[in-house]
């Protein structure tokens, strides 16, 4: 064994397999897989093996999309068979809510370039798969790409594509130690001490010892899952095609042909966790004792939908342990503080996501950045807080239980809340709002009546409503809003402008101003649309996403100068916004400089009795202020812009509000409008770019954009829907050619119509194009509006002095 290699991957699954063949591929062929036992013992060697291109995310089923082409290719590369059966897949619903959710899903794929899906009718279906009973379907959706493989060979392929690549690997070989060094990391196994560059977690089921040797503590958890396997099935036997993949989502099971027998995999609702602090070391290739009495309601349901298995037997029993993620998600990407360590961890759906984790983590460590966004599956998007043993097992477990449950946009999860909430929560709760969460943050979504539940569903809420007199409230009257769900970081030290220039793309603000800020990665794609402050006191602050904290934090800290200090103010700061004409009335009470400030303008001020950080401007496009405060000023800070705002009939508003606002303006948001995979052109922040600067990080690839156009871009729409609106990646189409995806959408109440933001083909972005939407599985007719439908001249935004009303 090498006492030396560029990279270093700690586990023989298939994720740590396709990772070193990944690396080989791209031309990285130094590089070698550690597995203390054999490769496959752990988890791969009993998954069931199924694949299917379809997720209920539009980023992970693009990745699902890539290891499904893949496939083939390893096997011919590696000359191992993998035993790839593609039978085609179908998913069921048996619920009028469940059937509209097909539906629409069905629409997201077609955005994303999944084509081989279509509706069927219950008859269809059973066509497809003769030995299911169609009793309580009202429909399903067929995916041509899925089937199944055997784990065992898929895991030796894509190490000996790796190894034919020139990667090496090396069985019964146990990690026993981790070092930091100033070059990398020593890698004390017990066959020796190995010196590397990098060293990836790809250890599973060990994944959450193999962090904690380097200090990190991984947000994962195994959960125990079952399978079963039949005798020969006559139904099946006698049928000359092979029975497809099926997903019962009513039933929690799903099923494949498993040689003339059936499969069964069950996601039970009685979950049940395993060995949180990861599996004992000399575990491997053993099963646990199959529960049937915790899985008793989903058998039932399973012998209802294929009433063949009430006349064979059972051949073999699978309950295995499989590593979890809090959102069920992978765990990808560098680790912020650990520079050459990356995880490759919670891969649950490993053979299906397996070859799209390997390429993302490839690319990030030999480019600097992945092809594809992979925010979905970063590993920083938790903070410390998913830490914490019972929000892993809340968290893991509400995700494993609701794996086939349907999850509502609007709909709040319980699991893991309340964690961390605003000093001013307990009032505001008295004062009837409603919550949703923000990382690990309680954030205020509406003000309702006593008593008031919302109902979860795809269309307009029992909310909307409520949401509805809040945003007109803010746009006639005042509204106050909490802010504390925004990121907030202090830039300081000499070096403090040059830093902030060259990682910026934008002009710096001058003293008391503040300004919208690009943020760039070298490729050209977005980083962030943040904005950024100067006190003028030698203090910066950057404002963003407050879920993107540590995200953001590991960039800052990736392209780091001397001379300069970035700190997290997120747990130290805090703070309400006005909005609104009438908020310069209420906050000039107890604010003897609020009136001096302009439109972007930003002041230390005093706010009543409290020394504020005060900044003129507002998401929703109305007169407004932020006012930032100490944790500790939160709850009399509410209080007292409620006193003395109650002449001017101030209310209090939250989030819903917010997002129809601001859609009203079309102002983008990241996650939606902005994110890492689109670039300035695309989305229009190359009008916040400083041409003119020396340089940035990102500007040689924005300046070749700017030459040659953006192909795509991101436009306004007015939607004639009737009952439901646009959410995200809904596809647009033009004359029946799909030209581009919903990004973002919504109702604009005080315009009274629904808007959608979406990013098309530059052909079909100018002003009065014809377009449609699908809004929840509808067609709907769109056209192209000029930006912001509310107050385009942004008159109220930067109201004349005395004009407030």
């Amino acid at each position: 064994m090498n006492t030396h290699y560029r990279v270093v991957v700690i586990g023989g699954g298939v994720v740590g397999a396709s990772v070193l063949y990944h690396l080989a591929k791209l031309g990285w062929r130094d590089v070698c897989l550690l597995e203390r036992a054999v490769l496959t013992a752990g988890s791969s060697w009993h998954a069931a093996g199924g694949i299917h291109a379809l997720n209920a995310d539009p980023n992970m089923a693009a990745l699902q999309a890539y290891t499904i082409d893949l496939l083939p290719e390893i096997e011919k590369e590696s000359g191992q068979n993998i035993g790839l059966h593609m039978t085609g897949g179908l998913t069921l619903a048996g619920t009028p809510d469940r059937w509209e959710w097909l539906q629409s899903a069905y629409r997201v794929f077609q955005s994303i370039g999944i084509e081989d899906c279509e509706l069927l009718t219950p008859e269809e279906a059973q066509k497809r798969c003769p030995i299911m009973s169609t009793d309580g379907i009202l429909g399903a959706m067929w995916a041509d790409r899925e089937g199944y493989l055997d784990t065992t060979g898929t895991v030796h392929a894509y190490a000996g594509a790796a190894k034919k690549r020139g990667a090496t690997v090396h069985e019964h070989t146990k990690v026993q130690a981790l070092e930091q060094t100033a070059d990398g990391w020593k890698v004390v196994t017990d066959k020796g001490t190995i010196t590397c560059e990098h060293v990836v977690n790809a250890a599973g089921l060990w994944a959450k010892q193999v962090g904690r040797m380097a200090g990190i503590e991984l947000p994962v958890s195994p959960l125990k899952h079952h399978y079963f396997i039949t005798d020969t099935v006559p139904e099946i036997a006698k049928l000359d095609f092979e029975v497809p993949m099926t997903v019962d989502l009513e039933g929690f099971t799903y099923t494949r042909q498993d040689q003339n027998g059936l499969l069964v995999g069950i996601y039970e609702v009685d979950h049940e966790h395993w060995a949180m602090d990861g599996a004992p070391w000399d575990y491997g290739m053993e099963l646990f004792q199959e529960q049937t009495d915790r899985i008793e309601k989903e058998l039932i349901c399973a012998y209802e939908r294929y009433p063949a298995l009430e006349n064979v037997g059972i051949k073999t029993w699978v309950n295995g342990a499989f590593t979890f993620s809090p959102d069920g998600n992978p765990l990808v990407g560098p680790v912020r503080g650990k520079r050459g360590y990356w995880s490759a961890c919670a891969v649950m759906a490993g053979f299906l996501q397996g070859g799209g984790v390997g390429k993302t983590l490839a690319e990030w460590m030999i480019h600097g950045e992945p092809e594809a966004d992979a925010w979905s599956m970063d590993v920083a998007r938790y903070g410390d807080f998913a830490q914490n043993k019972r929000y892993i097992q809340e968290t893991t477990g509400q995700f494993y239980s609701r794996r086939f449950v349907m999850t509502y946009p609007n709909e709040q999860l319980p699991a893991g809340r309340p964690l961390k909430t605003a000093p001013a929560y307990t009032a505001m709760s008295d004062a009837g709002c409603k919550w949703g969460v923000s990382w690990d943050l309680e954030v205020p979504l509406y003000f309702a009546p006593k008593g008031f539940e919302e109902t979860p569903t795809l269309k307009r809420s029992n909310a909307f409503d409520i949401v509805g007199a809040e945003c007109r409230h803010v746009r006639d009257k005042v509204g106050l809003i909490d802010i504390t769900g925004f990121s907030r970081f202090e830039v300081t030290g000499p070096n403090a402008e040059h830093w902030l220039n060259r990682i910026m793309a934008s002009k710096l603000p001058a003293p008391g101003r503040a300004r919208l800020a690009p943020m760039l990665a070298p490729d050209g794609r977005l980083k962030g649309d943040l904005t950024v402050f100067n006190w003028g006191d030698r203090t910066w602050w950057i404002m963003g996403s407050y879920y993107l904290r540590a995200w953001h934090m590991r960039w800052f800290e990736d392209h780091m100068d001397a001379g300069v200090s970035v700190r997290d103010l997120g747990d130290e700061v805090c703070g309400f916004a006005l909005t609104g004409p009438r908020s310069l009335k209420v906050l000039e009470q107890v604010c003897a400089g609020a009136a001096d400030l302009p439109f972007m303008g930003c002041a230390a001020l005093d706010v009543g009795l409290f020394r504020a950080r005060v900044a003129r401007m507002s998401v929703a496009g109305e007169l407004g202020y932020e006012i930032n405060v100490r944790y500790g000023d939160h709850i009399k800070l509410r209080e007292l812009l409620l006193e003395v705002g109650a002449d001017q009939d101030i209310r209090e508003y939250g989030f819903n509000a917010m997002l129809s606002l601001r859609l009203e303006k079309s102002f983008g948001i990241w996650s939606a409008e902005f994110t890492q995979g689109y670039t300035p052109g695309e989305t229009g922040m190359d009008r916040w770019i400083d041409w003119d600067k020396p340089d940035f990080i990102g500007k040689e690839a924005a300046l070749a954009e700017r030459d040659t156009g953006a192909k795509r871009r991101i436009v306004t729409l007015e939607v004639d829907s009737i009952d439901a609106d646009a959410s995200g990646y809904e596809p647009v189409w033009m004359d029946g050619e799909k030209v581009g995806f919903v990004t973002s959408g919504g109702y604009g109440h005080t315009m009274g119509k629904s808007y959608a933001l979406a990013m098309v083909s530059a052909d079909s972005a100018a002003e009065g194009t014809n377009l449609s939407v699908h809004v929840v599985g509808v067609e709907c007719p769109a056209r192209v509006i000029a930006p912001s439908p509310y107050d385009p001249a942004g008159k109220a935004m930067r109201p004349k002095a005395g004009a407030s009303s």
